[in-house]
């Protein structure tokens, strides 16, 4: 298919997609994850380039889009603030309309949403939000598809949010509001979630327990975070003493039913946001979650490049 002959589309937002494009994405992944598993190749974006913007550091976030435009037959080329000019005086503005002008995708990783929806303005190629202070969506595309692998459809199930109300929780409200399920969200006070930042109309979607225990009450899925989020290091000593009984623990896991899975973006820290033999456990399905990121992410910029195929 010819550069420009679908309309531009960028993923900065878990709500910039419709739960119909959705269930094609956790279709694709699922067929391009059986594709990888079989040792199967699949080249859908030769010739194709993915620039990676990182004003954050990463691990998973690096090695699975890095990872996955290789395995779709791309190339990828690696920014920092360090190595480029967008570190300096440079207008993200024109960074944006160079950049676009060079490579077929834009991952960026960065603080402020604000620069990366001033970047996907000025972009002549798709953007996709690889992290910023506000959003975690590729995260939670992630999140979403190792639940379906594992139990199905999220539709009219509850997961447990224990810990920040922060990106993660935002994109996870998102989700809930597009796909049809609940958000049972338990913070301490002064680290609630904003429904105006998160970006949901439907309050419905989601309710809040002052106790983590109760919000695990018969959940499908209980997940959590850092207590800390990068950026926020200065804050650290203050924030373990507020979060101090949200840590996730076997007691939070037994509130929830048998058979719900436990989560966790990574990475963790064991004894702080988790206990050991939670995400050590036999419900913690951390490892295909962290996988699946790779997987997602190669539907998504197959999606953001191609439209539909198939």
């Amino acid at each position: 298919m010819k550069p420009g002959s679908i309309p531009l589309r960028h993923y900065l937002q878990f709500k910039d997609f419709s739960a119909e494009e959705y269930a094609y994405l956790f279709e694709r992944a699922a067929l391009i994850k059986k594709r990888f598993k079989e040792y199967e190749k699949y080249t859908p974006l030769v010739d194709r380039t993915l620039a990676m913007i990182f004003e954050k550091a990463s691990t998973r976030t690096r090695v699975s889009f890095e990872a996955g435009m290789y395995q779709l037959g791309g190339s990828v080329v690696n920014l920092t603030t360090g190595d480029s000019q967008l570190g300096r005086a440079e207008p993200v503005e024109d960074s944006a309309r160079v950049i676009s002008r060079m490579v077929d995708l834009v991952m960026i990783r960065t603080f402020g949403q604000t620069k990366l929806e001033r970047f996907a303005a000025h972009s002549r190629v798709p953007v996709i939000n690889g992290l910023t202070n506000e959003y975690h969506p590729c995260q939670v595309l992630a999140d979403v598809f190792t639940f379906i692998e594992h139990r199905g459809s999220l539709q009219g199930k509850v997961v447990a949010w224990v810990g920040d109300g922060n990106n993660m929780a935002n994109s996870w409200l998102q989700a809930a509001e597009i796909l049809g399920f609940t958000v049972h969200v338990s913070t301490p006070g002064g680290y609630e979630i904003d429904p105006a930042v998160a970006g949901i109309t439907n309050t419905g979607c989601y309710k809040v327990f002052k106790d983590p225990m109760a919000a695990c009450q018969g959940a499908h899925l209980v997940t959590t975070d850092v207590w800390t989020s990068m950026g926020f290091e200065a804050e650290n000593d203050a924030r373990r003493q507020a979060f101090a009984d949200w840590c996730v623990d076997a007691e939070m896991m037994a509130a929830a039913r048998k058979d719900a899975l436990f989560m966790h973006c990574l990475p963790a820290h064991r004894g702080e946001e988790v206990t050991g033999d939670v995400i050590d456990g036999p419900q913690s399905v951390v490892w295909d979650e962290a996988e699946n990121r790779m997987h997602a992410q190669k539907a998504l910029m197959e999606y953001l490049v191609l439209g539909r195929v198939g």
